[in-house]
């Protein structure tokens, strides 16, 4: 697989967006450091965050260039993540963008092989009645994005035991919306559970909201829109 080189590339813009999501995820507290990572889908494979680069250090020429079959071209190394990356664009046809974070709460809750149950609605917005743990598996192995892969399937957001959490979505905005609020229902759950275990919403309920989510807000017209 031949790519570009970085000043020629024609995903300048789609660089430019990685660094401003990886650079905002940090901003809204929910990754540290140079933890986590960030990819979107191209014609060709996929883009992705260098591995052990400051984000406010990262250039758009360090995004690096990778194929679905894993291999990458140029001097920057890839995040060490990318195979569950990887994986997920060629299992998952409509995932555009992924977000990886070490988000405090939702790792507090994968700390303990927790998901989120059906305690809030709003659980719904990652494609289910709950959100999945994954067992643990060493960061950067083909265990973990089986792992992975296996507490996304019909999700777009899982917990990863002893690491954090990933979200997908159509674009950048929505995998780092979506990670956002499943970070918020990690933390309202650890704050339900110091009073008790809550009551949970029954799966009726959740099989509504998650009819309801499908058309909520402008999502149906603009989708609508593009197919017309």
């Amino acid at each position: 697989m031949t790519f570009t080189t970085p000043t020629h590339d024609r995903d300048l813009a789609l660089r430019e967006d990685i660094l401003r999501t990886a650079i905002r995820m940090n901003a809204a507290g929910i990754n540290q450091g140079k933890s986590g990572n960030v990819s979107a889908r191209t014609a060709v494979g996929f883009l992705i965050t260098p591995t052990g680069i400051p984000y406010e250090d990262t250039r758009r020429e360090d995004i690096v260039p990778m194929a679905l079959d894993g291999t990458h071209t140029g001097p920057v190394r890839p995040s060490s993540e990318w195979r569950f990356h990887r994986d997920l664009y060629v299992a998952r046809p409509e995932v555009q963008a992924i977000v990886h974070t070490h988000a405090v709460h939702c790792t507090a809750l994968a700390v303990h092989g927790r998901g989120i149950p059906a305690f809030h609605y709003m659980v719904a917005i990652a494609g289910g009645a709950d959100i999945r743990c994954a067992p643990y598996a060493t960061f950067g192995t083909q265990e973990l994005s089986d792992h992975a892969l296996a507490a996304l399937e019909d999700r777009k957001a899982c917990l990863l035991a002893h690491h954090g959490m990933i979200a997908v979505g159509r674009d950048l905005d929505q995998a780092l919306a979506i990670a956002v609020e499943v970070e918020v229902l990690a933390r309202t759950y650890l704050a339900a559970l110091a009073v008790a275990e809550p009551p949970l919403l029954p799966a009726d309920e959740m099989a509504r909201v998650i009819e309801k989510f499908a058309t909520y807000g402008q999502q149906a017209e603009a989708e609508a829109g593009a197919e017309a």
